[in-house]
């Protein structure tokens, strides 16, 4: 008997309740395979007879073509896999052939950390708190669709925030599912480093004057030649340039 026949034999000889169960659960298990899974394999894991799949994957098969569906059961090496709707090769050729994104690099997960608990949070803001430029970062992260624009900060500089596509990558509801900061345990040298970047980044975003050698000034949220670059330590020389990313 062929797999049509099958199901039709199906659709006439057993409830609709029984088969529908049924075909569910080997179509969520062709779903989960990579390769094509023979029907002895498919009535061990169901716990039916081989009879009782060979009707069932029948009845798939028509209700694939019946109700017109993307996806169409095959029958290849010896056993069963779903597979897309010839109509639909063209673009799958076309969303397969884009190449694949590269991980993020540490500079751009370190970014994108920034971003994620403070947003909306400014690119010189970033960089003073990282220590050296983000601007190629930041830019790589836009490009992702990672962040986006939020505005601009009092001085003029863009704000970021992370997007929709940030949390669905991350497995996340919203942002506030994020992991709790508390976790980060870092080396005490590196968390006295990290204390005062975020001391001076936070004075700049207040509004309070930097403290340096020769006396108060302001050191603005601004973007320009020098817009990225870290603050100087206290005592540093003017023009102190950055390390980029």
């Amino acid at each position: 008997m062929s797999v049509s026949e099958a199901g039709h034999v199906a659709r006439t000889e057993q409830t609709p309740a029984e088969l529908d169960e049924l075909t569910r659960i080997l179509e969520s298990l062709l779903f989960l395979s990579a390769e094509p899974v023979g029907v002895d394999a498919l009535a061990e894991a169901a716990d039916v007879e081989p009879g009782e799949v060979v009707a069932a994957l029948g009845a798939l098969r028509a209700h694939y073509e019946q109700q017109g569906h993307g996806l169409v059961l095959r029958e290849l090496a010896g056993g069963y896999a779903l597979s897309s709707h010839p109509d639909a090769e063209p673009a799958a050729r076309r969303l397969l052939a884009k190449p694949r994104t590269p991980p993020l690099t540490a500079a751009q997960a370190e970014t994108l950390a920034i971003i994620a608990y403070l947003q909306p949070v400014s690119r010189p803001e970033i960089a003073r708190i990282r220590g050296v430029s983000a601007e190629s970062a930041a830019t790589t992260l836009l490009e992702r669709g990672l962040i986006e624009e939020a505005g601009r900060s009092q001085f003029g500089a863009v704000m970021y925030r992370t997007t929709d596509l940030f949390l669905k990558l991350f497995g996340l509801e919203e942002i506030g599912s994020l992991p709790e900061i508390e976790g980060f345990d870092p080396s005490p040298d590196f968390a006295q480093e990290l204390r005062e970047r975020l001391l001076r980044a936070g004075e700049v975003r207040a509004g309070v004057a930097g403290i340096t050698a020769t006396g108060p000034t302001a050191v603005p949220d601004y973007e320009g030649d020098h817009a990225g670059a870290p603050l100087p330590h206290h005592g540093s020389p003017p023009g102190e340039s950055a390390v980029t990313d």
